[in-house]
């Protein structure tokens, strides 16, 4: 009986050592198998979220997912790296790219506007005090030409020296000197040669005196009114047509500007030139024009003039091309598009979809053990999509092809200076 005991005690012995040894084995394989992954949580919308338990989002409070991160892919890099943010490193297989030596582009592309060339600007003043008897100028922008009569005006100044005119011819009519100062005392008060010449032969004095444009274009300004002038003197061309403020009745002063007139037929181009661009254009550039009420008839045209400073609230530099409007008749304020020629560069250049810009400074993400840093570069100029890397990259170098994908709505990248 003792026997039978002691073999039954043997063989639970047995099984219990072979039970455990099992066991072990199992639970090094669940180990291992746990070794192997990891589990974290992380935002949909913000990848750069982590937390090792289920949770809710701390930016837009969605519901964090699970996500299993294999161990076994034969890379060395831990997770804390791979979840780094965008300012630092990113793990990603986008397609790369790398600087080229070329010669740059021949051409700029920008943008104009037809505007009034204020050379061509002409001015009527008043040379004498007086009341408007009769007004022949209506409204804003309406066209005169030279030698049309604009206005008639009664003067007591001008009606005195018509009168001492008379009484000379009658009581001195051999003193050609008084005659002369007589009529020269007309002339400059605003009187014609034409309307002289009337007085003497009616022996009267006219009432009132006719008032003559010297110049040909459209009225803009009448009296003391100002169309919205900005402080550069050009006027604001978007101001709706709409009748003068000078009436019949009124009265002028000496020396005073009566009206505005521009020519529309002479104009020129404004040209914004940003100033990436501003070292490639200079006085003499041939350019192309295209305006866009006319853009089935380009023409050809010269940069003539390059303003002197830079445009802080349009971050440009302005350039003029004077133009003929009279055969097109391009209406004012029309937009334009430019090419601007320019003498090729042979440079390093890279496509601009793999630059970001950061205000002053430009970046790009280097390719790098797996991943893309990011990493500053020096740049120059900007056209027809490449920018010029002045320093900062080498052709050996791969960067990505399109840096915005590298990049979400919660990254900042800030540079180690």
């Amino acid at each position: 009986m003792r026997t039978i005991t002691y073999i039954t005690l043997s063989f639970l012995m047995i099984f219990s050592l072979l039970t455990g040894i099992t066991g072990c084995k199992g639970k090094q394989k669940e180990t291992a198998a746990v070794a192997a992954t990891s589990i974290v949580y992380t935002c949909s919308m913000h990848t750069q979220i982590i937390r090792d338990k289920p949770g809710d989002c701390p930016i837009c409070g969605m519901t964090l997912i699970k996500k299993i991160i294999s161990g076994n892919n034969g890379s060395n890099q831990g997770l804390d790296q791979v979840l780094q943010p965008t300012n630092q490193y990113v793990v990603s297989a986008i397609p790369v790219t790398a600087i080229q030596w070329d010669n740059g582009p021949a051409t700029i592309d920008a943008l104009g506007s037809v505007d009034y060339d204020t050379r061509e600007e002409g001015t009527i003043a008043s040379k004498i005090s007086g009341r408007i008897e009769k007004l022949y100028i209506r409204y804003r922008y309406q066209q005169v030409e030279k030698g049309q009569k604009i206005m008639e005006v009664y003067s007591p100044e001008i009606l005195t020296a018509e009168e001492n005119l008379l009484l000379v011819l009658k009581q001195d009519a051999n003193n050609l000197t008084l005659i002369d100062a007589a009529k020269q005392r007309l002339q400059m008060l605003g009187m014609e040669a034409e309307q002289i010449a009337s007085v003497i032969k009616s022996d009267s004095p006219l009432l009132t005196v006719s008032v003559f444009s010297k110049y040909t274009g459209h009225i803009h300004e009448a009296g003391n009114s100002r169309m919205n002038t900005p402080q550069n003197g050009m006027k604001d061309i978007a101001t709706i047509t709409e009748e003068l403020p000078l009436k019949e009745g009124m009265y002028i002063k000496k020396e005073e500007n009566v009206f505005a007139v521009y020519n529309p037929s002479k104009v020129w181009i404004v040209l914004n030139i940003f100033g990436a661009d501003q070292s490639m254009v200079h006085t003499g550039n041939e350019v192309t024009l295209t305006p866009e009420t006319h853009p089935d008839q380009s023409f050809h045209a010269k940069i003539n003039f390059i303003e002197p400073f830079f445009r802080k609230e349009a971050k440009t530099v302005t350039a003029r091309v004077y133009f003929n409007n009279t055969a097109l008749h391009i209406p004012v304020g029309t937009q334009v598009k430019v090419k601007i020629k320019t003498a090729p560069i042979q440079a390093y250049w890279l496509n601009t979809e793999s630059v970001i810009s950061l205000g002053l400074d430009k970046v790009v993400f280097l390719k790098q053990d797996g991943g893309f840093k990011v990493h500053q570069i020096h740049t120059g100029i900007i056209s027809n999509n490449i920018i010029q890397v002045l320093d900062g990259l080498t052709p050996k170098d791969s960067v990505a092809a399109h840096a915005q994908y590298l990049m979400d709505s919660e990254s900042f990248i800030q540079l180690k200076k």
